[in-house]
């Protein structure tokens, strides 16, 4: 594979200059130092976020560009941000709401979601955001989970969504309706109505680091979500790796295009553009290829972070749209969710003149822990190096034990030395959950990785998702990543099929592009293709076309999905999927 070089221009301009030498003098406090924090020790991610910067003289800076869905425009000043959000802690504190009280919403990415978690933040209550897409279940799991006091939310959302159950959750004290109307219930209240009575002042809460901040919900195989925890001390590292990660420059126009009702869309689509004084952009409309295009030429984008379904449909489109636009703004392309096929980047540095730089993190982990950065070379389908500060490995399990693999390209657990700032510090109420995620001083992630000579680290799968077939251990990624370098294919799963012979046979779920029929002839084509790349040991001896893969709303291939369906076995939590053709 080949290595997509840096330019000495392109390193002249990185917050992360050179790699080594800045993670061989670092240290956490060094980035503590980074923010402003308040008396005695106490720290505020809102506070970090908006009001520091109206103190040094930052108010009048553009904070939130939000896009409509029919194109208007809305801007928010750091100024303006910090009075509003003052507005709805006012609200919470007139509601009766405390430190530690759990605050939802159920919105759209319309400006009140962004209003409410940084106001909820200010007030030293804690936030919990959901998808909007959620059914009813998963949105009264989640807020029975958390014990919500608040929810923030539409009328039709409601009434779709919480009100079949609502009284069945008896702590939830008060409904924020955006658009209510008239049609206000007793325990119902007017949010514009209360936010125009409020006052534009407010004592942002002195939160110690260590205080529960926020709550988001990661589904598992089965049985109910996790909660995981994470505390004010957590903006240290969502700064750090906005400015190291990301290339994230005060001046900035930054678009990360993550729902906040996913980690991503609010460690990297609230509080880290915010705390780098940057101005981030909000589309509330849903993926469309020339729309998106539009906004990065319109918007002057800077810096764009997006997941790898959306490059995926990108390519899909075809390279000839984008070059229809100007997108000479941009300067640094990331890309996260799942693992970004090499295809993807070389395709993305072919089309952009810059490859999206892929990075890996979890719910769990709270920010990025490991990436491709600026300054640094890019191996096509690596995730790059850990951030400094951060201490990865590849671990093995021997009887019960963990010990860090000693070869370059083993296949281990990827494994991560507790403590960096973001770590999640609890599965709310699953104490022993919590605790098997740590063993013999590593958090271990449930990813299969690998680490080459020179530290970069490649994905596997999950180590449920591991396919084993006569003797050899098979990354589905490795496979899926072969087909995408077929012209015809546009997205590719693979998983492994029960077999009495050789322990699992491997099976591909592949969608076209456009223009591509999935008939006896193509799939020949591709065996072959794959055998050719892979060998027959690791090659697919079955591929099924599909209009459609399922995926979470974070873009997310839902393997163990289609594994399900295929061998009839339970389908477990879905309720964060979005597309799906079964």
């Amino acid at each position: 594979m080949d290595i997509i070089r840096k330019s000495d221009a392109t390193r002249l301009k990185a917050n992360l200059p050179d790699y080594d030498q800045f993670c061989a003098g670092f240290h956490w406090e060094d980035a503590e130092r980074l923010l402003d924090g308040l008396s005695g020790g106490k720290l505020n991610i809102a506070f970090e976020a908006i009001d520091r910067h109206v103190i040094h003289g930052r108010g009048d800076r553009t904070a939130i560009r939000w896009i409509s869905k029919d194109g208007a425009r809305r801007d928010f000043s750091y100024v303006e941000l910090q009075r509003e959000t003052n507005r709805f802690a006012n609200v919470l504190n007139g509601l009766g709401i405390a430190r530690g009280d759990r605050v939802y919403s159920l919105l759209g990415r319309v400006p009140e979601l962004y209003v409410a978690a940084l106001g909820t933040l200010k007030c030293g209550a804690v936030f919990c955001p959901m998808f909007s897409a959620f059914g009813p279940e998963p949105v009264k799991a989640r807020m029975e989970i958390g014990g919500a006091r608040v929810l923030v939310t539409s009328h039709s959302l409601y009434k779709k969504k919480v009100a079949p159950w609502r009284k069945e959750l008896k702590g939830l004290d008060a409904i924020l309706l955006i658009d209510a109307g008239d049609e206000v219930e007793s325990d119902m209240h007017d949010l514009p109505s209360l936010m125009a009575k409020a006052a534009t002042e407010f004592p942002v809460a002195a939160t110690d680091p260590e205080d529960m901040a926020l709550l988001h919900f990661t589904s598992g195989t089965t049985g109910r979500p996790k909660g995981a925890v994470h505390v004010h001390r957590a903006v240290v590292a969502h700064h750090l790796t906005g400015k190291l990660a990301l290339d994230l420059h005060p001046d900035d126009v930054f678009w990360c295009t993550a729902d906040p009702g996913w980690v991503t869309g609010t460690s990297y689509g609230i509080i880290s553009p915010l705390t780098n004084g940057a101005t981030m952009i909000v589309d509330e409309a849903e993926f469309d290829a020339g729309r998106w295009y539009g906004i990065l030429e319109s918007e002057k984008v800077n810096v764009w972070y997006t997941a790898p379904t959306a490059i995926r449909m990108l390519m899909k489109a075809g390279a000839a749209l984008a070059k229809g636009y100007d997108l000479s703004r941009l300067r640094f392309m990331a890309s996260v969710g799942e693992p970004l096929n090499p295809e993807a980047v070389i395709w993305s540095n072919r089309t952009f003149g810059m490859p999206f730089h892929d990075n890996w993190w979890q719910t769990e982990t709270g920010g990025i822990m490991i990436a491709n950065y600026a300054s640094m070379d890019v191996k096509p389908g690596s995730m790059g190096k850990p951030l400094p500060g951060i201490v990865a490995g590849i671990v093995e399990k021997h009887d019960g034990t963990v010990r860090e693999a000693s070869r370059p390209m083993t296949i281990g657990q990827l494994a991560l030395k507790p403590g960096w700032p973001s770590m999640m510090r609890a599965y709310l109420h699953e104490e022993e959950r919590y605790r098997k995620c740590f063993v013999d001083g590593w958090y271990l992630s449930g990813d299969l990785a690998m680490r080459d000579e020179d530290g970069y680290f490649w994905f596997v799968g999950r180590d449920d998702d591991v396919i084993k077939s006569a003797g050899h251990l098979i990354g589905p990624f490795e496979v899926e990543s072969a087909l995408m370098e077929h012209p015809a294919v546009a997205e590719a799963a693979v998983i492994g099929i029960p077999d009495e012979t050789i322990g699992e046979v491997v099976k591909a779920f592949v969608a076209l592009k456009p223009g591509h029929e999935g008939n006896d002839d193509l799939m020949l084509d591709l065996l072959g293709h794959a055998r050719k790349r892979l060998g027959p040991a690791v090659a697919p001896k079955e591929i099924a076309f599909r209009n459609n893969l399922p995926k979470t709303r974070s873009g997310k291939i839902m393997r163990r999905l289609l594994k399900a369906r295929e061998l009839g076995l339970p389908e477990g939590d879905i309720s964060t999927l979005e597309s799906d053709e079964k």
